[in-house]
């Protein structure tokens, strides 16, 4: 794995993206608590996976940069609308190692900023229509329709096991779980549309939903347990954060599954109060019981196995392409998706 190349590309392409975001935020009032505050978690930086997935997936296809341009845009002005209202529903407190939205301002101003940042992502869809024409453009408007439908669908899944304080739960529930949230707009529609864009609609992008479903499940996984094991400044959220939201995790999935009944009860007791009622104490108590049913450990393999999987994708789906630095950077990023640390 070139882990400099990946850095080096991914911020290119991030600060590309950004550039564009920026041109799409009106230069009118009301700035203060609006249009000031749209470009807020994109300039906090992150690692650029979709828009760089998208960019790199065009290129390898013989597309060019600027033909993937706004569709990288409107996918990173959504992603961070998503985080934004993900704070609020989690009662998050730091995102990219700052206060989150809502904790800077308020709920309510927060939610209303997410909004203005889906509403602006329909413009660089719009813009579509003048670089790559009708019919592309509509084709990838109906992959950004998908996309947003299963990622609400998921998080609605989510959101009711937490309120119906769900403990019954199989790891092909939250599987399916991820499929929907994280799968779809982390990976698999970015891959998609940068090689619908490449290819200047001449494949059928279901060939790499295996491929975008391994990468999005592995990073999921991998996210979950750094949420509990990584080192806070590096990760830029608060380490057990998942505990405290009542996350179910693949890791909790399994613990639930596997630990005594009187466990069980002290976890779904723990898990019936809001978060406001819950404390750091608790949440430590469970993670030590995660360490003890090893779920962290069999969390750690399943992402893995799955990084595994998506490679013997790749290898399948671009092996046939021309070697390019961007064919390089999504190897690299399923490589460091199998070694990550944070």
């Amino acid at each position: 794995m070139d882990r400099g190349l990946m850095n080096t590309m991914l911020a290119s392409y991030g600060a590309e993206t950004l550039r564009g975001i920026k041109q799409f935020i009106p230069d009118k009032e009301p700035r203060a608590y609006l249009y000031n505050l749209v470009a807020e978690y994109p300039n906090r930086g992150g690692k650029g996976f979709r828009p760089g997935l998208c960019i790199a997936t065009c290129k390898a296809f013989g597309g060019k940069l600027e033909g993937a341009a706004n569709s990288a845009i409107c996918l990173e002005l959504l992603h961070n609308a998503f985080l934004i209202h993900d704070d609020v529903e989690d009662e998050s407190f730091f995102r990219r190692n700052k206060p989150t939205l809502h904790q800077s301002t308020n709920n309510a101003i927060a939610v209303n900023v997410g909004d203005a940042m889906q509403v602006l992502g329909l413009y660089p869809l719009f813009s579509n229509r003048k670089t790559l024409g009708d019919k592309l453009a509509m084709q990838i408007f109906l992959e950004v329709q998908h996309m947003v439908t299963e990622s609400v669908e998921g998080q609605a899944m989510e959101l009711g096991w937490r309120k119906n304080n769900t403990s019954n739960l199989k790891e092909a529930d939250y599987l399916r779980m991820i499929l929907k949230k994280t799968c779809w707009y982390t990976c698999m529609h970015p891959i998609r549309i940068g090689a619908i864009i490449g290819t200047k609609g001449r494949i059928n992008p279901d060939k790499f939903d295996r491929l975008g479903y391994f990468m999005g499940t592995s990073f999921q996984i991998q996210d979950d347990v750094l949420n509990l094991i990584a080192e806070e400044e590096k990760y830029g959220k608060e380490i057990g954060g998942d505990i405290l939201e009542g996350k179910r995790t693949l890791m909790l999935i399994h613990l639930m599954e596997n630990c005594n009944k009187k466990e069980l009860g002290k976890i779904s007791k723990f898990l019936s109060v809001s978060i406001r009622e819950r404390t750091q104490t608790e949440a430590m108590e469970i993670l030590q019981l995660m360490h003890k049913y090893e779920s962290i450990g069999y969390a750690k393999h399943t992402a893995q196995y799955l990084a595994g999987a998506a490679l013997k994708e790749f290898y399948t789906l671009f092996s046939h392409l021309p070697d390019s630095e961007d064919k390089t950077l999504i190897e690299s990023i399923i490589l460091y998706m199998i070694n990550r640390e944070y």
